[in-house]
């Protein structure tokens, strides 16, 4: 009888697309990986709600989960509606504790809500005004990923990561994080694999390490 295959699904960071998955490369004869996209959220809605539309892509059960940044966030909400066999969370937080300090004064103050992001839709115009060989590639990088630009989706998206409730994770997640993240700084983050000069794109720029420690990390807490 051949090993059964672990079914593998990738949610993205806020508003990327699955692109940022295309150097990750597991053996196929112990894996299948899925990929999972963001779709517009309703009109007020909250996370919980959000992450059970998104588990109706879930086709198998008890898949293992995998999420960036805030797709971290969200594979922990889809937890709760689903039987989940593993967690796997990158750049991300398990609880509000681990939040920077400035998401945590945001959500205070409300300063999140005047954040501009009807921006997102206007990336060819700052690509006229880039400046430097750093913004050039982070604009090629922006545009490359991005899957949505919609304001309304990232208005909600930074109001539910700023104001997540979380207060305890699950146990046995897998939390990798990169010691050079500036999204979510590494001295705020608590139980994780650490990746020596990771920044908040480590799932992308370090993609062998993750090719050659997955596997292992999976198996060996399945």
């Amino acid at each position: 009888m051949g090993q059964e295959i672990k079914h593998v699904y990738l949610m993205p960071g806020m508003a990327a697309s699955p692109l940022i998955f295309e150097y990750i490369r597991l053996p196929e004869s112990q894996f299948k990986l899925h990929f999972l996209e963001w779709i517009l959220p309703l009109k007020e809605e909250a996370l919980g709600a959000y992450a059970l539309r998104i588990s109706a892509h879930i086709k198998h059960e008890n898949p293992i989960l995998l999420g960036v940044s805030f797709g971290g966030v969200l594979v922990q909400e889809i937890d709760k509606h689903i039987a989940v066999e593993q967690l796997i969370i990158v750049s991300s937080v398990k609880t509000k504790h681990e939040l920077p300090v400035k998401m945590q004064l945001a959500r205070t103050t409300g300063a999140y809500k005047l954040l501009p992001t009807q921006l997102a839709s206007k990336i060819d115009v700052l690509e006229k005004y880039a400046f430097g060989e750093t913004m050039v590639k982070r604009l090629e990088l922006y545009k490359k990923y991005l899957s949505v630009n919609d304001s309304y989706y990232l208005s909600w998206a930074i109001a539910q990561i700023v104001c997540w409730e979380q207060d305890t994770y699950r146990e046995d997640i897998i939390h990798i994080h990169g010691d050079n993240d500036p999204v979510f700084p590494v001295k705020y983050i608590k139980n994780h694999i650490n990746i020596r000069g990771g920044t908040h794109i480590a799932i992308i720029n370090k993609y062998k390490w993750f090719n050659e420690n997955l596997p292992r990390l999976i198996l060996n807490n399945s």
